[in-house]
């Protein structure tokens, strides 16, 4: 991105290295295109003269609070100031006024403390070393000053720590806008609580991260005339619901399974528990326990903050009621029946988590069982019930379970809003945006195509606030710079989400045909993209497919992309537990309306994804902070 320099013999570059991504050296012959490097690790490499970048030798030696400064804003120097900082317990980094965090992994002592929150109140940024604190009070001071709504958005790779940054950016806006000495809950410990309810709830140990967050979040902070926080709204979206059925090693389900595991022993008895890896749900994977999470402790934590955000006691006994039930439905297994095509319920264990599932739902268990192993089809005759072999049943009872699941946590943020309460008449707002991080694993499937696709548009975004419209100002005011080079990303966003003949598109199409299956999405996909340079076929290969992002190519599996587009609640399953003897359940699942929701739009998550993530960015990232 720095203008290109001669190199000679004696200039101090950067190379690149296989191991360590770049490596420092001095040039001691040029060779017509080619240089030789020496470099301090003591090998010798030959490079071309266009791939080596110079080095600042005057940088100084604890690094650059502010990457503006640099000499030569390039990847290597980029690295480099940011590793020099990070060995010296430096995480944060400025790049004008976008804060770059580097997760330490560990506690920071004085970091977070309150001194330092006082410390950065009403400071100008840039006045005091990095901070995500001086972004929260710029945010603040702006809002504040100019009567101008802001939103700061916490975005990075999968483990980056965007969740705890998200954590800091509350308590320090939560800091400026309490009210002391206010009897009972505010406004601002309402939400700062709301945190560990919703990660007991949508957080899972993952590959990377052992809190990590699968959902977004979108927190709306309202604040009355005098700066205070008036109101609250969080917004959620795309929990990743194939979680409560399907783990693999090492990651765990969601935390509240693990908590309600190792709660005290009366309500371990109440809800016929045991060992969580006496669960299907939770034994798929190895790792039941992980260190520095105390399961036990965590179940008194979040029901402590259940208090604090207004849930009640018996509303905190229905929700893991609720939780213990799909445990118990994860352990019903099936055999195949005396006719064709139809199940039984496989043995006396199997029955005894029926009844329990039953039971924890106050439904009746008879029709529990019909409505995982039977089906009731209308015809023009009449109501005909068919039944279904023991892998339907099964596909069945896990769609049943995160169905229930997926309601639960929609109840709960709707639940802590409530209790919250927003301001209507609250003109002055900061938005905090925790989005989920890039994501390419050994096995990609629809989720991360979703959260490759969010993290797509908030890169595009970044684009046009960082560079172009930069850019543009420099060219307006006629200052002089070097123009900086960047990938426009929009033919990826087309790939995916353009109408008609976009990825989601046709899966949209593709879940409207009964007898689709991901073979035949896969290949609609290759022959609509076969010319797509973002798009590839890997070989082998008749159904996965490759997408070359920002941050690099993924390939995604489309095994289960149709079931796992489709959001309806099959009838028998809607009809069970709106008749639940629980007001608390039957709420979960209020009566259908009449249209068929399984060809309505609202049915496909990807584009109810798209259409939310569209309206975030355009009208909540109008004004962002980084």
């Amino acid at each position: 991105m720095a203008p290109v320099l001669n190199i000679v013999i004696g200039s101090h570059v950067w190379v690149a290295d296989k191991d360590l991504a770049w490596i420092d050296g001095e040039v001691f012959k040029i060779d017509g295109q080619n240089a030789h490097v020496r470099t301090t690790k003591g090998k010798t490499v030959t490079a071309n003269v266009s791939d080596i970048h110079p080095k600042d030798t005057e940088a100084p030696p604890d690094g650059v609070d502010d990457m503006t400064r640099l000499s030569y804003l390039h990847e290597p120097g980029v690295l480099d100031n940011l590793a020099v900082r990070y060995a010296k317990n430096i995480i944060y980094t400025y790049t004008g006024n976008i804060l770059i965090a580097i997760n330490p992994f560990q506690r920071l002592p004085n970091l977070v403390d309150v001194q330092t929150m006082e410390k950065y109140k009403g400071a100008n940024l840039g006045d005091l070393d990095p901070h995500v604190f001086a972004i929260a009070d710029v945010s603040y001071r702006q809002m504040m000053n100019e009567g101008k709504s802001n939103s700061i958005l916490v975005s990075g790779e999968s483990g980056a720590g965007k969740t705890e940054t998200t954590k800091l950016l509350m308590r320090y806006l939560a800091f400026l806008g309490g009210r002391s000495g206010t009897g009972g809950r505010t406004v601002e410990q309402q939400v700062l609580e709301s945190n560990p309810v919703l990660e007991a709830f949508g957080n899972a140990k993952t590959v990377r991260n052992n809190n990590s967050s699968r959902f977004g979040k979108f927190v709306e902070l309202q604040f009355d005339k005098s700066g205070k926080i008036s109101g609250a709204a969080i917004r959620t979206y795309l929990l990743e619901r194939s979680r409560v059925c399907q783990t693999s090693s090492p990651e765990r389900n969601y935390h509240c399974f693990y908590f309600l595991c190792s709660a005290p022993s009366e309500d371990i008895k109440k809800y016929k528990l045991g060992d969580p890896s006496s669960f299907h749900y939770l034994n798929q994977s190895s790792c039941i326990r992980v260190d520095g999470i105390n399961d036990a402790e965590e179940y008194l934590a979040t029901r402590n903050a259940m208090d604090m955000v207004g849930i009640t006691e018996e509303e905190q006994e229905a929700i893991f009621r609720v939780v213990a039930a799909v445990l118990h439905l994860g352990n019903i297994s099936f055999a195949k029946g005396t006719e064709a095509d139809s199940s039984v319920i496989k043995d006396a264990k199997s029955r005894f988590h029926l009844n329990t599932a039953g039971e924890l739902l106050m439904c009746d268990c008879e029709k529990l069982e019909n409505a995982l192993i039977k089906r009731e089809i209308n015809t023009p005759e009449g109501v005909i019930t068919t039944t279904v072999g023991p892998n339907s049943a099964t596909v069945s009872r896990d769609g049943f379970a995160k169905q229930i699941y997926s309601r639960l946590f929609d109840w709960l943020v709707n639940r802590i809003n409530a209790s919250i309460g927003q301001d209507p008449s609250s003109d002055k707002l900061i938005g905090v945006l925790d989005i989920y991080g890039f994501e390419s694993f050994k096995t990609n499937s629809f989720e991360q195509l979703c959260i490759n696709f969010t993290n797509e548009k908030l890169q595009q975004h970044f684009n046009q606030n960082v560079f172009k419209m930069e850019q543009e100002e420099y060219t307006r005011e006629q200052i002089n710079w070097s123009y900086i080079e960047f990938v426009d990303n929009q033919d990826v966003l087309d790939l995916i989400e353009k109408k008609p003949g976009g990825i989601i598109a046709l899966l949209d199409e593709a879940c409207m045909f009964p007898k689709s299956t991901h073979e035949t999405l896969s290949q609609k996909l290759y022959e609509k993209f076969k010319n797509h340079k973002r798009f590839a076929k890997p070989k082998l290969s008749r159904t996965a497919f490759t997408i070359q992002h920002y941050a690099g190519d993924v390939i995604y599996q489309s095994d289960h992309f149709l079931d796992k587009n489709k959001d309806y609640v099959v009838a028998e399953h809607q009809e069970l537990l709106n008749a639940s003897r629980c007001s608390f359940v039957s709420v979960l699942f209020p009566p259908a309306p009449e249209e068929n929701t399984k060809s309505s739009k609202s049915s496909s998550i990807a584009t109810r994804f798209k259409v939310f993530l569209g309206k975030t960015v355009r009208e909540n990232l109008a004004a962002t902070w980084y």
